[in-house]
């Protein structure tokens, strides 16, 4: 995570290694242009430098500044006023993903807007990682490590300094996710993950409540535990609490934590399966949103529980036929122990609603089918219709894309058990609703969203401020609905 700074320096003298400013288009074969900065714009009339979204053109800065080269980058708009937050994310993202091995860079957007410069920044601080915890540096080319500093030029002191506070603290929580996720799954597993949560939560107003793979069977988490037993790394259920005095309003976070998933007896296919490390995302984030609102100190209660478990097809291992009993003393038959977040997940959430919060939410990677619907970057979003709403909301805000899908009653009645209450999975179609509809036997009355972030946890090509890897996506919007309950009982 890069340290954030502000200057009021003019854009000639701003210090930093890189200088990053917004490309506009021309008009009628104009060409592009930066705004607000008219020697700039002249120096490269002549380079025919494209300004489509995301386009990056680095020159020498010609003496024209301080820095030593400048970064121009496309924001696909011939007036600033018209780039929207997303779009200012994802350009400046971009931009400061591209400055990997670069001790420093400024960014400024003349003449743009306070909110777009908080935009400008939060994208250029979540565009500034990389992971290289396992690169040793022995080969030719030592690894290089994200952008080191990151300033803000503007004028406008307040609000600069809020939006770089913000941006700080989104960028953390964000990096947080994308380390969690990128770790090898040999070097986080449950013990290792609930351990981490206890660490990180050490300094913060919170509880932890850590229960082992023997208190989970005497609870009776069945779908946790069944899962977890063909692996030689039992299970875990990790439980955060924040309950600051002011709190007028509750919330309930579930986080589905496969630390890896083979897919139990009913194996995966062995191509792509190393992207399974992926499939704790769901705790990762509910953990860091939970971070989040102790750090802002958000008069909000947040229950948290981070469902972990190892999917392995060991000589214990659950089999497909089995009967479990969950939490609540319901009954599944276990069809497929591949669709196993649900089962882990369940078991979550009868803990999670029986604390009576005024929304539970949930995030996971938990199908593959969402990706079959809505492809590699948009989350689904399902659950009561107050629950939908309010993510779509936080979502709007963020700039991260969700879609909000439904609950057809004809599905339900293939999750109906042959010789249980309950089956795992459904029909073929509708394979990520019929998982929504499982974990609603659940949830009962309480209002609820369900996050399916399967496609978007993890990236197979970089966009933006997101490289190949973890992105970390739905961490910003999880966190915005805290904010947006906090702000809603404050008013």
């Amino acid at each position: 995570m890069p340290t954030i700074t502000l200057s009021d320096a003019s854009l000639r003298d701003v210090a930093a290694d890189v200088l990053v400013l917004p490309l506009l288009a021309g008009g009628a074969g104009a060409p592009s242009t930066v705004p607000g900065a008219a020697e700039i714009t002249a120096a490269i009339a002549g380079l025919d430098a494209s300004a489509g979204r995301g386009d990056l053109h680095r020159i020498p800065s010609y003496g024209l500044t301080a820095a030593g080269s400048l970064l121009l980058v496309g924001v696909g708009e011939k007036e600033l006023a018209a780039v929207g937050a997303e779009d200012l994310r994802l350009a400046f993202g971009a931009a400061t993903r591209s400055l990997a091995g670069v001790g420093s860079a400024a960014i400024a957007l003349p003449g743009g807007t306070a909110p777009q410069q908080a935009a400008a920044l939060e994208g250029a601080a979540l565009g500034a990682y990389a992971f290289t915890a396992h690169k040793t540096g022995t080969e030719a080319a030592a690894p290089k490590g994200a952008l080191g500093a990151i300033t803000l030029v503007s004028e406008d002191a307040a609000s600069a300094a809020a939006a770089a506070e913000r941006a700080g603290v989104l960028g953390e929580l964000v990096t947080l996710v994308r380390d969690l996720v990128n770790t090898p799954p040999n070097l986080l597993y449950p013990e290792l993950f609930a351990r981490r949560a206890e660490e990180l939560a050490a300094d913060l107003p919170l509880t932890v409540t850590v229960l082992d793979e023997k208190q989970l069977a005497e609870g009776g988490y069945g779908g946790i535990v069944g899962v977890g037993q063909g692996s030689t790394r039992p299970p875990r259920l990790v439980r955060l609490e924040y309950a600051p005095a002011a709190a007028t309003r509750s919330v309930a976070l579930v986080g589905k934590g496969i630390t890896f998933d083979t897919g139990g007896i009913s194996l995966k296919p062995a191509a792509g399966m190393d992207d399974m490390t992926s499939d704790m995302t769901g705790a990762a984030t509910v953990l860091a949103a939970t971070l989040g609102a102790a750090r802002l100190g958000l008069p909000v209660k947040v229950t948290t529980y981070l469902a972990l478990a190892e999917n392995m097809p060991g000589g214990g291992a659950q089999r497909p036929g089995d009967v479990v009993t969950m939490r609540n003393g319901r009954t599944v038959e276990v069809l497929n122990t591949d669709a196993e977040g649900r089962m882990v997940m369940a078991d979550a959430l009868v803990d999670a609603v029986a604390q009576n919060p005024d929304l539970v939410m949930d995030v996971a990677t938990l199908t593959g089918a969402a990706m079959v619907a809505l492809g590699k970057r948009t989350a689904g979003v399902m659950g009561t219709e107050t629950g939908r709403e309010v993510v779509m909301s936080a979502s709007e805000k963020t700039g991260e894309p969700f879609w909000p899908l439904p609950f057809p009653g004809e599905l339900r009645a293939d999750l109906t058990g042959r010789i249980a209450d309950l089956r795992n999975i459904g029909e073929r179609p509708g394979g990520a609703l019929s998982a929504g509809i499982f974990l609603a036997e659940f949830v009962g009355e309480t209002e609820w969203a369900h996050l399916d972030i399967a496609g978007p946890a993890f990236a197979s090509s970089p966009l933006g401020y997101m490289g190949k890897g973890a992105t970390g996506m739905s961490t910003r919007t999880v966190l915005q609905v805290l904010e947006d309950m906090a702000a809603a009982s404050e008013g």
